[in-house]
């Protein structure tokens, strides 16, 4: 579907990584303007869900009244169970890394 190895599209993202139950639902929410995305430092507000997200990219977004902010870790392949899902993403602002 992506001519790139290195994106998928935003909505997609969203479904596969168990942020939005369907991709329709995932689009609905890139297309009402709530998802923010962070790429290179720049910030815009998305606006079509077939942006393309890449790893490294961040998103924030306001999903049931509350405001997610993630960085991406990988794009999968498909939508997976929750620990394959909880994969894709790192939480931010409540990240406990440990020193390593």
């Amino acid at each position: 579907m992506s001519d790139s190895d290195d994106s998928v599209r935003v909505d997609l993202w969203l479904w596969r990584a168990r942020f939005a139950r369907t991709r329709g639902l995932a689009a609905d929410l890139v297309e009402r303007g709530a998802v923010r995305l962070t790429h290179h430092g720049k910030q815009v507000r998305l606006d079509k869900p077939s942006r393309p997200v890449h790893p490294g990219d961040e998103l924030t977004f306001a999903l049931d009244g509350r405001v997610t902010a993630v960085r991406i870790e990988a794009l999968g392949e498909r939508r997976g169970p929750p620990a394959e899902a909880r994969a894709l993403y790192v939480p931010l602002g409540e990240e406990t890394s440990s020193t390593a």
